[in-house]
């Protein structure tokens, strides 16, 4: 069996980041390293910000289409869904009238096509996110992001998947 040494690069991602963001600031940053394994959450930006579905979607594509090019094996990309952020204390701040959750749905709906579409593995975080109702634990003293522990939920999800792609190196 062929031992490979695994090197984890820090997420470019910055709070706040639309798919828009992504492309303009963060591709760039993929092309340098070069990764084999990658990992995407993004979307949420883009309807706090009052994006449509189409949108989000055309730039999703562009993200994936860019992404896969850039790799050796096209099939070692993680999509996860998009965290429920209406359910934190501050949350319903950016509701502006929307059923966040509802929405949230059929955006995730659009990752999970892409995902099925490309042969991707697509972790659902959605469903877990929204425990940090009822638990202020998993939310962060900002009351809207989610808590180490909350994301150590996300990443006790994406785990198997990432040790599905690793194993193909060693």
């Amino acid at each position: 069996i062929k031992k490979t040494a695994i090197d984890l690069f820090s997420n470019p991602s910055r709070t706040g980041y639309t798919t828009q963001d992504l492309i303009n600031n963060e591709l760039g940053y993929f092309y340098k390293i070069k990764p084999d394994i990658v990992t995407i959450l993004i979307g949420v930006n883009d309807y706090v910000q009052g994006y449509d579905t189409s949108y989000f979607h055309t730039n999703l594509t562009d993200i994936l289409n860019q992404v896969q090019g850039g790799m050796k094996v096209k099939t070692n990309i993680i999509l996860i869904t998009i965290p429920d952020y209406s359910v934190t204390p501050a949350g319903k701040n950016y509701a502006r009238g929307r059923d966040v959750p509802n929405d949230l749905m059929v955006w995730n709906s659009i990752i999970k096509k892409e995902g099925s579409k490309r042969k991707l593995a697509v972790v659902d975080i959605f469903p877990i996110s929204q425990k940090m109702k009822d638990d202020p634990s998993l939310v962060c003293p900002d009351n809207l992001h989610p808590s180490a522990k909350e994301v150590k939920l996300w990443a006790d999800l994406i785990e198997p998947e990432f040790t599905k792609l690793v194993k193909q190196y060693y």
